[in-house]
């Protein structure tokens, strides 16, 4: 018995339909058919009655679309914990995060983890926070973090950290002597995108009536440091997480003033599709990231 026929096979029978069956496992009728008829053959008993209606198990089709079922399951959590291996067969933990806390939080964490585990190897993805838990609900992550107002459908989350979005102005900017202060209070000046949520339109759902008036964006720059650049040179202001922006402003001359809009705390959650299904690898890295 081969794994593509049992898949047919399984296919069949929860279909009632070779054609349907087929389509499933993206096969053409006819080649499903000489799959399970072949099967039968080996076998040597008779695992679908055919009739004008579709198919239907027999006694013996029952039994092997039970087993089947265990065995491609099987096969599936097999695949799913070598995928956590690299080629060299070293553990591998397939980590997701948005560039935020890649920037802010990983570097430390996973510098200290190596240095607990370092026989495992993580695999670190950057992604948009809206895209983390779909990947680990998908099995393409092991682990996700993301920043939102409540925890991701689809997928068991913990919180992770907190950090707080400040505005970036050059030293002696008008802004720049305040202890704090709303955004709405800045839009008397141009800024420098992106921000929180990345689009200007998804910041403004995001920011709601706390902005009473259009936000001047004189330019998109991702890049957090030449964002920042562009702030030293009088281009604009920009909006960013406090813990990045702190690396450039002492070298370029900048103040982070910090933003007491309540969309200016974000909180930031660990993601798992499974907490019982974790390699003891990923199972270690998760316990690392969560807060003691």
């Amino acid at each position: 018995m081969d794994l593509a026929s049992l898949e047919i096979l399984v296919a069949a029978v929860e279909e009632k339909s070779l054609s349907r069956a087929a389509e499933r496992v993206h096969l053409v009728t006819s080649a499903a058919s000489k799959r399970i008829s072949e099967l039968e053959r080996r076998l040597g008993t008779t695992l679908l009655l055919r009739h004008g209606r579709g198919v239907e198990p027999t006694p013996a089709g029952v039994v092997l679309y039970q087993q089947a079922r265990v065995i491609l399951r099987n096969v599936a959590q097999a695949r799913d914990l070598l995928a956590t291996y690299s080629s060299g067969g070293v553990p591998s933990i397939r980590l997701v995060a948005n560039s935020s806390t890649v920037l802010q939080f990983l570097p430390k964490e996973i510098s200290s983890f190596a240095r607990k585990m370092p026989g495992a190897r993580v695999d670190l993805l950057e992604a948009f926070s809206y895209d983390v838990a779909p990947m680990v609900a998908d099995g393409q992550a092991d682990i996700g973090i993301y920043h939102a107002e409540h925890p991701a459908s689809g997928v068991i989350s913990m919180p992770y950290r907190r950090d707080r979005i400040g505005l970036v102005v050059p030293v002696g900017h008008p802004l720049s002597r305040r202890k704090n202060l709303r955004f709405n209070d800045a839009l008397d000046y141009d800024f420098l995108g992106n921000f929180p949520r990345h689009s200007l339109d998804e910041f403004l759902t995001l920011a709601g009536a706390t902005i009473t008036r259009p936000v001047r964006v004189r330019a998109q720059v991702s890049n957090p440091e030449a964002r920042c650049a562009m702030v030293r040179e009088g281009l604009g202001l920009a909006v960013m997480p406090e813990g990045i922006a702190r690396n450039y402003v002492g070298r370029m001359g900048l103040v982070v003033v910090p933003l007491s809009d309540p969309w200016a705390e974000r909180h930031l959650f660990v993601c798992v599709r499974d907490p019982q299904a974790l390699s003891p690898q990923v199972k270690a890295l998760l316990e690392h990231l969560l807060p003691s």
